[in-house]
């Protein structure tokens, strides 16, 4: 789509990545090639700008969420390994909870500020991870994009080298909250923003910060959905 490019970050082609960040394991590995396959064979998805994925230094991701498939779908086309905060319902199940840990999800408790959850988004940060924070709480009632939660600006200004803001769209008419199971038809469509530094993130108050990002995402939308000949969403 002009103007929009879908290759990954040059630097990131290698197979093993070097020494220089975080490796896959072989089962994340498996898992990401699989969901791809998954996706791609059942469902329409785009995904732009991935060349922004940073080369090297922790990155927090900062999405919105429009459904349960958010997390491979934000991730899957990515070349290191993510980290995602995970709602503590799914960690019950003992083999489920195995399951997402094995592809390096955390519990958080939605709801309430989890501070737990934060110290350890903040710990595999300082390790030079990657982590995903959908920072709305909970999925999208009508496609809009809410407002932030203030404490993901912890991440991003204590933690992390840069942040991504990362849009998705498409995916709320697929599987909306209150549906059983996703629909067949439509796109998804994944974009990335350009990574910010952290010396910039750490120039704002938290709220400030967030609402920027989710300014950010809010115009990405319109773009997204103003070239997918999409009906435009109204805000306040």
């Amino acid at each position: 789509m002009k103007g929009l490019t879908s290759h990954p970050n040059p630097l990131l082609r290698a197979w093993d990545l070097g020494g220089r960040v975080e490796r896959p394991t072989p089962f994340y590995r498996f898992s990401r090639r699989s969901l791809q396959l998954l996706f791609l064979s059942a469902l329409r998805y785009r995904v732009f700008d991935r060349c922004r994925e940073p080369a090297e230094g922790s990155v927090v991701y900062i999405s919105n969420h429009q459904s349960f498939m958010d997390p491979p779908l934000m991730a899957m086309a990515l070349k290191r390994p993510v980290h995602f905060m995970a709602r503590d319902s799914l960690f019950r199940n003992p083999a489920f909870k195995r399951l997402i840990e094995s592809v390096n999800a955390f519990p958080v408790h939605r709801g309430k500020a989890d501070l737990g959850a934060l110290k350890e988004g903040m710990r595999r940060l300082k390790r030079g991870g990657q982590v995903v924070v959908f920072a709305e709480g909970t999925r999208t009632p009508d496609g809009r994009i809410a407002p932030f939660l203030p404490g993901v600006a912890l991440l991003a200004q204590r933690a992390a080298k840069w942040t991504v803001p990362v849009l998705i769209d498409g995916a709320y008419e697929i599987w909306p909250k209150g549906q059983a199971l996703p629909s067949l038809g439509g796109t998804i469509v994944v974009r990335y923003a350009r990574p910010i530094p952290q010396a910039e993130t750490r120039k704002h108050k938290a709220a400030d910060f967030v609402a920027g990002v989710r300014e950010t995402l809010i115009g990405m939308q319109h773009d997204v959905r103003r070239r997918f000949g999409r009906p435009q969403l109204e805000y306040d």
